[in-house]
């Protein structure tokens, strides 16, 4: 009997481990769904104000949603035309891959397998954004876009075009 009663004391202690093993990979995917939720969230809500003002906020809406290293580097930009009186920023709208962009255009949000949030337009173009989150403030703030397939980003160009 005393074998009964240990391998009984074992089964209980791994079936009380797995139990908690399995609860905590819930509460992560959990925590990983509504990380995604408020990224998703964010962008919807930069989009959507983006079309209420057709592109006229001040500052730029993205400027607005973007984290303090983002907002320094637009702000870089800034100063730079005001000393040279020409752009060193990407010559379209980032967040509509356009010049004149269509605000009326579907898109379709996603998260991508890195965790970027994909904007897809109507247009054909893919937008992707990199999104730091607070889960305490239940709030996200853009720390870059993703300007191009090699993965050059609106931040890096211009802290390089805009010194």
């Amino acid at each position: 009997m005393p074998t009964y009663k240990s391998l009984t004391l074992i089964l209980t202690i791994g079936l009380t481990t797995a139990g908690t093993a399995t609860a905590d990979v819930a509460k992560a995917d959990q925590k990983q769904s509504a990380m995604e939720a408020m990224k998703i969230a964010t962008i919807s809500k930069m989009y959507q104000q983006d079309i209420d003002e057709q592109g006229m906020s001040n500052p730029a809406v993205l400027q607005q949603y973007a984290n303090t290293e983002l907002q320094a580097a637009m702000t870089l930009e800034q100063a730079y035309f005001d000393k040279n009186q020409m752009s060193c920023n990407v010559d379209y709208d980032v967040l509509w891959d356009s010049q004149d962009p269509d605000y009326t255009q579907d898109k379709k949000l996603s998260i991508t397998e890195q965790g970027l949030v994909q904007v897809s337009l109507a247009q054909g173009s893919d937008i992707y954004y990199e999104l730091s989150c607070d889960d305490n403030d239940k709030d996200c703030q853009i720390a870059d876009v993703i300007l191009d397939d090699d993965g050059k980003t609106l931040r890096k160009h211009l802290l390089e075009a805009c010194r």
